[in-house]
Formats: structure tokens, sequence, C-alpha cells
């Protein structure tokens, strides 16, 4: 545990250091942009470029930005998906990045995804008890009885019939393979999941559906979580605390009352003003960003937000500005909140 609190002790916007199912710290992601008759390396894409959070055991961390700005690429990195560039993650106290091929394998029982498109995350030539069964014929992990057995459980926890298992993906809705993705999921017993944008891709009506099963597993199985998502409404549904990104950086992170109650960033706020109002009798202020999110491979001198800000100061140009602690467990990187 010395290495868990000497590393949450570190990270910008730690509200939750005293019980950490996930800790990353300083995560970087950058991509070779290659040109030439020889493919050299001319430049970088800064997809993530030194993230730092941690998420409470048995809660839910909604992440959220633009399309663009490195929320996918961060959740796969953390996984170990995607090769890191630097940093280090910990999960329940284990070192993710240092583990070899051989440990590295054990630990994926500890830790899945649910991937956005349904359709596209599962084999369409496999029989769904085939899909749901393929972690644990990987890992070995019981007879075929048993795992017969584990299948059918799987199956009934997001509300599928144990007869689907000898249906094929493409007899089934989109909510109904999103389901069979969470019982594949599921059927490892993992600690962590990261959910990237699970719920973008189906009905609003189904949305709920599957939500609603995200909460109760959550409460039933004690899973904590990474929920991805550009969807403001959601992300207030689901999350215990919030943290938003924008151009491969954290510039606010906090609890969800926090984060949608008193946002401090103008990011935050632009995004949260852009969010429909179900009362058409009350105004919100509007604040329109200016242009699109910059490439990542040549962003921004200092606050990498200023070239779109409607507060922008001279030392926005200039200077980064530091991650502060607004409120208690609220921290925000803008230069407002330092005046």
């Amino acid at each position: 545990m010395e290495a868990i609190d000497s590393i949450s002790g570190q990270v910008n916007g730690n509200m939750m250091r005293e019980n950490p199912m996930l800790v990353v710290e300083n995560l970087v992601k950058h991509y070779p942009v290659q040109a030439g008759l020889f493919y050299k390396v001319k430049d970088w894409v800064k997809a993530v470029d030194g993230v730092s959070f941690a998420i409470e055991k048995g809660k839910t961390l909604g992440l959220v930005g633009e399309s663009g700005c490195g929320k996918t690429t961060l959740g796969r990195t953390i996984l170990k998906l995607t090769p890191p560039t630097s940093g280090q993650v910990l999960l329940d106290g284990t070192p993710v990045f240092a583990r070899n091929n051989k440990g590295l394998k054990t630990l994926r029982r500890d830790m899945q995804i649910i991937f956005q498109d349904p359709y596209a995350s599962l084999n369409p030539r496999m029989q769904v008890g085939s899909i749901v069964a393929e972690g644990l014929k990987a890992h070995n992990i019981g007879t075929k009885n048993e795992q017969q057995q584990i299948i059918t459980k799987m199956l009934e926890m997001v509300g599928l019939h144990p007869s689907h298992a000898k249906r094929y993906p493409h007899q089934f809705s989109g909510g109904q393979c999103q389901r069979i993705g969470i019982a594949r999921a599921l059927a490892l017993h993992p600690k962590f999941m990261v959910l990237d944008e699970p719920v973008s891709a189906l009905d609003v009506s189904i949305q709920s559906q599957i939500l609603n099963i995200l909460k109760d597993l959550q409460d039933e199985l004690g899973l904590t979580y990474l929920f991805i998502s550009h969807d403001l409404g959601v992300v207030e549904h689901i999350s215990d605390h919030v943290a938003v990104m924008y151009l491969g950086k954290i510039v606010e992170i906090g609890s969800r009352d926090e984060i949608f109650n008193n946002p401090q960033h103008p990011y935050t706020q632009s995004l949260l003003a852009a969010v429909p109002n179900p009362t058409p009798s009350i105004r919100k202020k509007r604040i329109v960003l200016q242009g699109d999110i910059p490439s990542p491979v040549n962003p921004p001198s200092a606050c990498r937000f200023h070239p779109r800000c409607p507060f922008v100061m001279d030392h926005c140009r200039t200077q980064v500005p530091a991650t502060i602690e607004v409120t208690p467990g609220h921290w925000v990187a803008c230069w407002m909140s330092q005046k």
C-alpha cells in the first residue's frame, strides 16, 4: 500500500484518495506522425498529455469532453489496450504497466471494457453463449458445465433469457447486444470497468434501461466505473464524480454536484450551457465558443483553451495555469479561479 499512498498523494484533483480502486498518475499517450520516403517521425499527436486522477472503490467517475479530446484513448491506455508513452496506473494497488504479458493476462480478469458500438464489439459468427464464455475459456475458469452455469447467470443478470445463448448477435436489437457485451465483461467478475460511451448508439428509452442495469450491477457487485460520454445528462445520472477533459488534459474535476452546480472552468460552463433546458421559461446564459478544437499535433501554448475562451487574459497565452482546489475536492486549472 505504500506505493499507492505515495502516488495518490501526488494526484491532482484526487478527492478520493482514502480508498482508491484506480490511480492514474501523469499518464501520457503520444502517437507518432510519420512522413516522407522512409516514414520518419515528423511530429507527435498528443492525445493524452499528463492526466492524473483516482476513482474510489464502488464509485463512478464520469469523463466528459468534446469529440477528439482524448477520452477513448485515455480509457484504452489505462487498460493497456493501447501502450502508454509514459505515466503509471495502479489497479487496487497493483501496477498495470509494469506487468509482463503473463502477469497482465491475470490482471485483465479484474478490468474490463464495454465498447460504444454494441454490434461491432460482438463476433457475428459466434453464438451468444460462446461470446459470454470467451473470457472464461481464455483464463481456463471452470469446467464446461460450470461455464454454462456462469453464462446462464450472466444473461439473467442483464435481463436476457438463458435460451438466448443459442442465438447470434444479428438476431438482437442494439440494446440487447449491449446487454450481451455487459454479460461478457461481467463473466470474469472484474473490479473495474471502462464504459466507453455505452449508450450513445442506443435509443433514449433503451439508454435508461442500460444505465439502470449498470447502476444495479454496481450496487450488487461493488464495481468501479470510468464512464466516458459526451452526454452530460447521462453523466449526471450515473456519476459520483466528474472530470472534464480538453485537448488531452483534465481541466476540471470534482463531485457531480460541484461540477453541475458550481462549474469554474469556462469550458465546463460552455458544455453545461449547451445542454437543452426542459423548462422553456428558464433561460440559460449561453457561452459561445469560437472555432473548433485545435490540433493535438500542435496544441496552443500555455492554457490550451485560450484561443476559444471568451474570458481570455494575457497571461493565459504565456503561462500554464496550476491546478488548484477551489472548494474541498473540487479542482480546476484556470487563471480565472486564481485571481
